[in-house]
């Protein structure tokens, strides 16, 4: 077993302990983990590439401060990772509120396998899905992005968002059904079709 073959196997509470005392490749071995998840929810959050890319250097960089005071076993090292994503994203857009557009907003290149017709279409839909969730209320589109996007567990949502399970429910129910009647008048557009 190679030393690659052990760190896969730690855990997250283990990497951050070992971290703590001083193993940098622990470090790395948690940012391959943690890192790209923290990224894509605060890229859905914030619709921009430069600050899902802030909150990300950020949230692990709180994360190595705490290190040496890490209580293994009071929370998983992902909850509480993806909460302070969560709670920088919202401190960013409060500050931001004001008509702040972010010119490195470019989406992601296109998969070369497809046609660029499906490109285009894929382009398009991808689009229309992250205007409707910017549409959502702030905690709805939380919910949503979690449960449907990031595919977490309500009880991981709750932890993150600190809300009750119930409250996680509610929240993604009412953002489900705001996105379909958002996106509903554009099934055709988007290439979807009702049969």
């Amino acid at each position: 077993m190679t030393a690659a073959d052990a760190s896969d196997e730690l855990s997250d509470d283990a990497l951050l302990r070992l971290y703590a005392n001083g193993d940098r490749r622990a470090a790395a071995e948690l940012t391959t983990r943690l890192a790209p998840r923290v990224y894509g929810i605060a890229m859905r959050v914030m619709n921009s590439h430069a600050e899902a890319e802030d909150v990300t250097q950020e949230a692990m960089l709180r994360l190595w401060k705490m290190a040496p005071d890490w209580q293994p076993g009071a929370a998983k090292v992902s909850t509480w990772l993806y909460r302070v994503a969560m709670n920088l994203c919202i401190d960013r857009k409060r500050r931001a509120r004001g008509g702040h557009v972010d010119l490195d907003a470019v989406p992601e290149p296109p998969d070369q396998g497809q046609s660029a017709a499906e490109r285009m279409q894929e382009t398009a839909r991808q689009d229309a899905l992250q205007g409707a969730l910017m549409r959502l209320p702030e905690r709805q589109r939380q919910a949503v992005v979690l449960r449907h996007l990031e595919e977490l567990s309500n009880p991981e949502i709750a932890a993150i968002m600190e809300i009750t399970v119930e409250a996680v429910e509610s929240l993604t129910a009412r953002g489900k059904r705001a996105l379909a009647a958002a996106l509903a008048g554009r099934r055709a557009e988007l290439g979807y079709s009702d049969g």
